[in-house]
């Protein structure tokens, strides 16, 4: 009872009425105002301002010509082995003798290309339509390599021609090597099955690394070429692995999307 006796005798006294009233501490207009600074510069940003983002997809290097499983036209044993992995192939040019119930016989190359896997040996039996070779088209040793990356049917619209494209390649190590450069040349009208990208590949493990994720679609990527390094191409490092690169050979793209204003994200 003793402090609302005083509170109200302060209340009933007129001797403070002309005394200032103080409404906010200095420590409050400061808060106050760098707050507003914020949310100001923050909406300024929000329209004006831009935040960049990356898809990333598995992909492979290869020629873009695609590949095509060479299958036996006869049954019979294999004899001999005329060709080996990565040797490079006319159109015709023989890949395995067979021995048949009519005489020997050849199995020979469809177009001309580099052998990338061998799957009969001498001494195997193979039969009509079997698979004994997977051959990548190309013209000549100096074609320029290529990167074609899987990115998922619901994204590919985000991927715009001329995007740049980081990419690690498997037989290079990022640590060591740095990220091997392209830009987007290329995006596929539509998804892929497992079975058109094997057969452009000629490897149905890969189509089914691919798209074990769901539908994917084709982006082709145009390397960077380089004069100062080895494998011709550009680096992120000033001059990447002391080696040629090779066809066939997995790699993980990293899509740089175009910029996006973060107001966006708000509209509908």
């Amino acid at each position: 009872m003793q402090f609302r006796q005083q509170a109200l005798s302060k209340l009933q006294s007129p001797e403070e009425l002309d005394l200032p009233v103080r409404l906010a501490r200095p420590q409050g207009l400061l808060a106050l105002v760098v707050t507003v600074v914020v949310m100001a510069a923050a909406s300024v940003w929000a329209v004006t301002g831009s935040v960049s983002s990356t898809l990333r997809a598995p992909g492979i290097l290869t020629h873009g010509q695609g590949s095509y499983v060479l299958q036996s036209p006869v049954t019979g044993q294999v004899t001999g082995v005329l060709a080996k992995e990565g040797q490079r192939l006319a159109a015709g040019a023989p890949v395995l003798r067979v021995r048949t119930a009519r005489g020997d016989r050849l199995v020979r190359t469809i177009d001309a290309g580099r052998v990338t896997a061998l799957e009969a040996g001498t001494g195997a039996v193979v039969t009509t339509g079997a698979d004994v070779a997977a051959v990548e088209k190309t013209g000549s040793a100096g074609d320029p390599l290529l990167a074609m990356v899987y990115v998922p049917a619901d994204s590919a619209g985000t991927v715009p021609v001329g995007a740049d494209v980081d990419l690690t390649v498997q037989s290079a190590p990022a640590q060591q090597y740095g990220l091997l450069r392209g830009r987007v040349q290329a995006v596929g009208r539509g998804a892929q099955t497992r079975q058109q990208i094997a057969r452009f590949l000629g490897d149905n493990a890969l189509a089914g690394q691919f798209t074990k994720d769901g539908p994917t679609v084709a982006v082709l990527v145009r390397l960077v070429k380089s004069a100062s390094t080895k494998s011709g191409y550009a680096w992120s490092s000033a001059s990447g692995p002391p080696y040629a690169l090779d066809s066939m050979t997995p790699a993980s793209g990293a899509v740089h999307l175009a910029g996006q204003r973060p107001i966006d994200w708000l509209l509908p």
